[in-house]
């Protein structure tokens, strides 16, 4: 049953890859225009979203391994939203103790809630995965491109911030 993923998981695990080495690049920027005023900004915005990536990365070689039978891959895969969901709830405590940036309910929705909300759906369908496999997979899928959004989505905002901050802040006179 495994097998026939395999094409969709090599492009949303390619695509993981290949985001996740965008977000160093957006990270890079944002340390070059100072718009992060501290780590904290970091863990709660930027970290989050190689996360998110690297998990879809992670879910397309789970579900790709040669596993002996779904067990196994249920476990992985209830573990892996597990400690998700977890790790959400670390987000949200590093975004309300940071001052740098003040989230809206736009941040919230795409920082706290659609991760959250992936994660424990991750958990779910690993729960499920040894009762109803070819609903859980598709759970499973549509989690792994949920997390691709929510990565693009929230690197996107990232620059989009720190374009726009850029572009208010005062210029310093240029010595001549």
């Amino acid at each position: 049953m495994l097998r026939r993923w395999t094409d969709f998981y090599v492009v949303v695990g390619s695509s993981a890859g290949a985001l996740t080495g965008l977000q160093f690049v957006v990270i890079a920027i944002i340390a070059q225009t100072q718009a992060a005023r501290g780590l904290l900004e970091i863990r709660a915005f930027g970290t989050p979203t190689i996360v998110h990536f690297c998990l879809a990365l992670f879910l397309s070689a789970a579900v790709c391994a040669p596993w002996h039978a779904l067990a196994g891959a249920a476990v992985c895969l209830a573990l892996c939203g597990g400690a998700g969901a977890i790790y959400v709830c670390r987000v949200i405590q590093h975004a309300r103790r940071q001052t740098g940036y003040t989230p809206d309910a736009g941040d919230w929705l795409w920082h706290a809630a659609l991760p959250l909300a992936a994660y424990l759906s991750l958990l779910g369908a690993g729960i499920g995965l040894r009762w109803h496999p070819a609903g859980a997979l598709f759970w499973v899928g549509a989690t792994a491109l949920g997390l691709l959004f929510i990565g693009i989505h929230n690197a996107w905002d990232a620059v989009t911030y720190v374009a726009i901050t850029r572009r208010q802040a005062p210029q310093a006179p240029e010595s001549g």
